[in-house]
């Protein structure tokens, strides 16, 4: 065993682990995890399942990776969760692995920001860069794309997608989905304009900005069927393509509908 791993930790023989990954106090791994170089654990962490973690990835006292799924169907078949690289886990964040009903697997993508006690359920697929505010929780089948943010206390229901870019204020719940750059919040969410301080933070600039309020406009001001806006929205649309990710949004299959 390394000197970087801590003497009271539990690793199965069978996990994978770089050569300099360290590992706190206590920590627990399982047989089938594989861990890339330059994460650390820092102590009190259960890695378990069949879990598959980048390199550079942070994890905090007590965060728990690759639990069994929070479901009756679950009969201890082999899914997984994968990760990517430069993300932080904060205490208690609890991450569970897929089911053979959906996709088999949890997806973390790269470079998000998970704040303690947040919870991602069975067979979601989260993006890149994304802020997870303490005590946010995913139920299962839920997509979150890159750059989206979610404040302290916000409950997903199952199914919703989240679109790249979006701002859901503290205490939201989310049942229905939400399209790229829209803030929402409240019980039940509702919108609220555009995250158009998060785009400029992004680089995104003002004539793109500008084109993206007035999509936003057409969507939720001006009483047109979805459909309708859809249409509208393409017309606005410029030749760089600055509302084509909002348009193959709007325009996939929504489980329970956008929220309007």
């Amino acid at each position: 065993m390394s000197v970087l791993i801590h003497p009271t930790a539990v690793i199965d023989p069978k996990a994978q682990l770089a050569d300099d990954v360290k590992v706190g106090p206590f920590c627990v791994i399982g047989a089938h995890v594989q861990l890339e170089q330059g994460c650390q654990l820092d102590s009190h962490v259960v890695l378990d399942g069949h879990t598959r973690i980048g390199p550079n990835n942070r994890f905090f006292p007590f965060s728990c990776i690759g639990a069994a799924p929070q479901d009756k169907k679950y009969r201890d078949e082999p899914t997984e969760v994968r990760i990517g690289a430069g993300n932080t886990f904060r205490e208690n964040v609890t991450v569970n692995t897929g089911t053979v009903q959906d996709l088999g697997y949890t997806a973390i993508g790269d470079n998000n920001w998970i704040m303690a006690g947040v919870h991602i359920a069975h067979d979601c697929e989260v993006g890149n860069n994304t802020i997870f505010a303490n005590a946010v929780a995913l139920a299962g089948h839920v997509k979150v794309d890159d750059w989206a943010i979610l404040g302290g206390y916000t409950l997903v229901h199952q199914f919703c997608h989240i679109g790249a870019h979006a701002f859901c204020g503290m205490g939201s719940v989310i049942n229905q989905d939400i399209p790229n750059y829209v803030v929402v919040s409240g019980n039940i969410a509702k919108p609220h304009g555009i995250n158009a301080e998060g785009l400029k933070r992004r680089g995104f600039n003002e004539t793109q900005i500008s084109l993206i309020k007035k999509a936003y406009r057409l969507i939720y001001r001006k009483e047109l069927k979805l459909v309708q806006a859809i249409t509208e929205i393409q017309a606005i649309n410029d030749s760089a393509g600055t509302l084509d990710s909002l348009l193959a949004f709007l325009s996939q299959d929504h489980h329970s509908g956008i929220i309007r």
